[in-house]
């Protein structure tokens, strides 16, 4: 990437922008402490938590994110998403919810959110469908070839009834 007049402004803007502030109960540092602390807990868990306790200490996105290694962009990201959360956070802490429930929520908060994509084509019954005629002998089906192809397994799960469309790769 090559540094320009435009580019030079736009960095300087986003330090300039402010962090969300983030404000932590005593319960909630601890059990974020506890995640910290878990042997057992996955990388990024334990990632994620480093940064919450650091933005509370005051540490800045830039900071957090040369320390743990991540894009400042993760680091906003991540931050913001706590500072959404906060009132639900809150509400959980106003019932008295027990710190296993509390860890629960935050895990929660931390969980990857679902990512685009394309959904899933074929039911679990229709793929095991696929196989078994690709396990099969192609005689069997009147196919006028000695092995399945692509073009010629999707020929036939439409024959069949199985798929209405289907793409060979």
């Amino acid at each position: 990437m090559c540094f320009n007049e435009t580019n030079g402004r736009i960095s300087k803007l986003m330090s300039m922008i402010k962090a969300l502030p983030i404000n932590l109960s005593n319960l909630q540092k601890t059990v974020l402490q506890q995640i910290v602390r878990g042997t057992t807990n996955p990388y990024r868990l334990v990632r994620r938590a480093k940064l919450i306790l650091a933005a509370a200490s005051g540490e800045s996105n830039s900071s957090i994110s040369r320390r743990l290694e991540l894009d400042r962009v993760q680091v906003r990201q991540w931050r913001s998403r706590w500072f959404e959360e906060r009132e639900k956070l809150s509400a959980a802490e106003e019932q008295q919810v027990t710190e296993k429930a509390l860890m629960v929520l935050i895990k929660g908060i931390f969980s990857d959110r679902p990512r685009p994509g394309t959904t899933k084509s074929f039911t679990v019954e229709q793929v095991v469908q696929i196989v078994a005629i690709a396990c099969e002998e192609c005689e069997k089906s009147d196919r006028p070839v000695s092995h399945w192809t692509p073009s010629e397994l999707a020929d036939e799960a439409i024959k069949r009834g199985i798929v209405e469309k289907i793409f060979p790769p």
